[in-house]
């Protein structure tokens, strides 16, 4: 995982935490979230392996117990070997590979997520998901505008928070921190929506970002 990636995704985390006084945070205020999250993530990465572990070894438990009480095997005698069994109904085989493959999904998550807690420790992660944060709390009367403007007539504040703070976050490095290529930032919203946002999410923020690139004279 790229640096700015994953301070893209300490930069979420931070802004789902923000309320309406944003602007009396501090620098050490947005240090100490940071660290909670690190903390809150790691340990949630931890639980999701386990349980991935869990879900696994129940999967290998089933497929062990239905070769075990097959016909065949129930009358052979104890302590010889079983004999392979032909398997269950598709059916019931593609639901355990539909659980595996949910599984080896939230594995990928929680080590990403392990991954993000070992970068937040690099000195050019953190100074970059500080940079957009004291920039957002400097300009979020701008960055809002912006979403409002192009929202279709939508009230900002009655919008998925998860996704108007995936907006904040590229609005405020399209518009202001400029250290990242236009397409790198949309792109990258748009794989923060898909990974924490609603089905809608992706097309809903890529329409906004698009309005914001043509009226700014982005490229």
């Amino acid at each position: 995982m790229q640096a700015r990636r994953a301070a893209r995704e300490l930069a979420l985390i931070l802004f789902s935490q923000f309320d309406k006084k944003i602007v009396e945070y501090s620098d050490k205020d947005f240090e100490d979230i940071v660290l909670k999250s690190i903390r809150v993530l790691s340990n949630n990465s931890t639980e999701e392996l386990k349980t991935a572990v869990g879900t696994l070894i129940d999967i290998k438990d089933y497929i062990d117990t239905y070769e075990a009480d097959d016909p065949t095997n129930l009358e052979r005698p104890i302590g010889v070997k079983n004999k392979p069994v032909a398997i269950p109904t598709t059916t019931d085989m593609s639901e355990k590979i539909n659980t595996i493959l949910d599984v080896v999904e939230k594995t990928i998550f929680a080590l990403e997520i392990a991954e993000i807690a070992v970068l937040e420790s690099q000195d050019d992660v953190k100074e970059y998901v500080l940079k957009i944060a004291k920039t957002f709390k400097e300009k979020h009367s701008e960055v809002d505008e912006q979403i409002q403007k192009f929202s279709k007539g939508w009230d900002i504040n009655r919008l998925i928070k998860m996704d108007k703070d995936i907006l904040r976050i590229a609005i405020v490095e399209l518009l202001y921190t400029k250290s990242a290529p236009m397409k790198v930032v949309v792109d990258e919203s748009l794989e923060l929506a898909k990974k924490y946002s609603t089905d809608d999410s992706s097309a809903f923020i890529n329409g906004i970002l698009a309005k914001v690139i043509m009226e700014n004279g982005i490229d």
